[in-house]
């Protein structure tokens, strides 16, 4: 006998019963995001190398240790993507969509990303994320209005005891002074990981992202971003909190926030949930004002966020269940030599809308009947060769165990009027 196959470490298989719960929260990401004039955009699988590298930064972890990077065929560097905003920034700068239609280009994604990180709870390899991307302003209004979606559909979803953190990263004209003031600080510094040390050389924001306690307790006193912003970059983000506060959005101002890509300009966010422990994101965003300059198209302002789908589940618990849906009606074939009748009358519910299954191997009728009962089956047409030969069925209400004998030229409208 073959060994018994196994999804690779860090996936997993999403099962009936579970995969209801996916679709819930996928149907309320559509509705809630088309209320507010997104529409959706689907792009590949893996992109070129250079998409994700010119965007999330040479020096970041994900580029130098998380990406699943191949060569194919042709000798082509291809990345799977490990998130979704390069993607779309490529597709909006190749497809010129800024030229198409009005502006701001309001647009959502879902799908499947890919990093090779230490699976634990709610965090796999290759994980599912939502995410939205505005393109063509950099109105803060805008900004005040992402972070309200993006409350509202956790909302919607029935999560409580969130937190929403925001700061601002400044911009090209605040920031490098302030990257010198922190480079000042961490050359004193002591107690970094060793990571850090060498982030402090390549990239000192990054040293923000680190979770080690040494290294969070010894940026405590280090300058802080949002104190060292231009006139312009804090009017935007005062504008920014005072609308969210208008919106009745709790935030919370943190000052260590700079979110993990290098894309990020201005303002950062991420949403926390009380349900998680130490891990306890599930989604944030920021503004990536530069970003569509680096792939060749016209400055354009951008904004947006990404939810990760297994932490929000993870945080929902039992508030959110998977039901598998029932049948609308499970034939039941008396006598086997009718299943081409079975067939034939299943076609013709489908197509009249019913949801309909019959048997497929041969079953005994008291072993159908458990198949129907395990399909949640509303009603069951017992089909047998006497009642047929005179054009009639027996339909029975498995709710309430009436039964009643139709006829095969009014079935659907039968089966219809015992769902009302």
């Amino acid at each position: 006998m073959a060994d018994i196959m196994k999804a690779p470490r860090g996936t997993r298989d999403i099962l009936p019963g579970e995969s209801e719960r996916w679709e819930l929260l996928n149907n309320v990401a559509q509705e809630i995001f088309g209320r507010y004039g997104y529409s959706r955009i689907v792009t590949p699988t893996f992109e070129l190398t250079d998409v994700f590298q010119r965007a999330i930064g040479q020096e970041s972890e994900i580029v130098q240790k998380q990406m699943y990077t191949f060569q194919d065929k042709g000798g082509r560097s291809l990345t799977l993507r490990p998130e979704g905003t390069a993607s779309v920034v490529r597709a909006y700068v190749e497809h010129n969509l800024g030229a198409s239609g009005p502006l701001p280009v309001k647009l959502y994604y879902g799908g499947q990303m890919f990093r090779y990180e230490r699976p634990q709870a709610g965090r796999y390899r290759e994980f599912w994320q939502l995410g939205v991307e505005v393109l063509g302003s950099d109105d803060p209004t805008l900004d005040a209005e992402v972070i309200s979606m993006l409350n509202e559909f956790y909302e919607t979803l029935g999560l409580k005891g969130l937190v929403t953190l925001i700061n601002s990263m400044g911009c090209p004209e605040c920031r490098p002074a302030y990257i010198k003031l922190l480079s000042d600080f961490l050359d004193s510094a002591e107690g970094l990981c060793p990571e850090c040390e060498g982030r402090r050389k390549t990239n000192p924001l990054r040293i923000f992202d680190c979770k080690q306690p040494g290294c969070h307790e010894t940026l405590k006193d280090a300058p802080k971003i949002s104190d060292n912003l231009c006139e312009s970059c804090e009017r935007h983000f005062g504008s920014v909190k005072e609308l969210l506060a208008d919106a009745g959005v709790q935030t919370e101002h943190d000052e260590m926030l700079v979110r993990g890509f290098d894309y990020y300009q201005r303002t950062t966010f991420e949403v926390q949930s009380g349900n998680l422990g130490a891990q306890n994101a599930i989604g944030g965003g920021g503004r990536y004002d530069g970003l569509v300059e680096q792939y060749g198209g016209p400055p354009t302002p951008a904004i947006g966020f990404a939810v990760g789908c297994e932490r929000i589940l993870l945080a929902l618990g039992d508030n959110i269940k998977g039901e598998v849906a029932g049948l609308d009606v499970f034939i039941v074939v008396i006598d086997h030599t009718m299943r081409k009748d079975a067939f034939r009358i299943a076609r013709t519910l489908r197509a009249a809308g019913i949801s309909c299954d019959m048997d497929f191997t041969g079953r005994s009728v008291k072993s159908q009947m458990k198949q129907a009962n395990k399909r949640a089956a509303k009603s069951v047409l017992f089909l047998g060769p006497d009642e047929f030969e005179q054009g009639k069925i027996k339909l029975r209400n498995m709710e309430s165990g009436d039964e009643t004998e139709v006829s095969t030229d009014s079935l659907a409208g039968a089966v219809k009027g015992m769902l009302v």
